[in-house]
């Protein structure tokens, strides 16, 4: 199985919103995912394996140093082979590239081996309102 990995890939909204709805339980969406990324994100990373797109993560920013994971998601089928991680380390590698000193992630606490032991964060003080 060879793997690539794409910062600010190409996106297919059909392809995204399968895998989105695949990754996380819920009904498959018609999110305009090209239109939300290219407005409001630093970058995104594709993980294709062939033309299927089997892992993504959008990357938002607040305009200056500060970027934040959010929405990695990998196919079933590719689970617990390293593409979470490769995405996340690509993440990294685009925003630094884009001159961020700081990338953020939240998570469900079944998350936490993955984004602490896996990818390399580290513990830090945040808060959170539900809106």
């Amino acid at each position: 199985m060879t793997i690539t990995y794409e910062w600010r890939g190409d996106i297919d909204n059909s392809a995204l919103n399968e895998l989105h709805a695949e990754g996380f339980d819920h009904p498959v969406g018609r999110t305009d995912w090209r239109t939300r990324l290219q407005r409001h994100s630093l970058g995104w990373v594709c993980a294709r394996e062939d033309d299927r797109l089997v892992g993504f993560v959008n990357v938002a920013w607040d305009g200056g140093v500060h970027a934040f994971i959010l929405d990695t998601v990998v196919a079933r089928h590719s689970r617990s082979n390293g593409v979470g991680a490769a995405l996340i380390k690509t993440a990294a590698e685009g925003s630094r590239a884009a001159g961020c000193e700081w990338l953020h992630v939240d998570f469900e606490e079944h998350l936490r081996p993955f984004y602490f032991d896996t990818c390399g964060f580290r513990v830090t003080t945040a808060g959170l309102i539900a809106l």
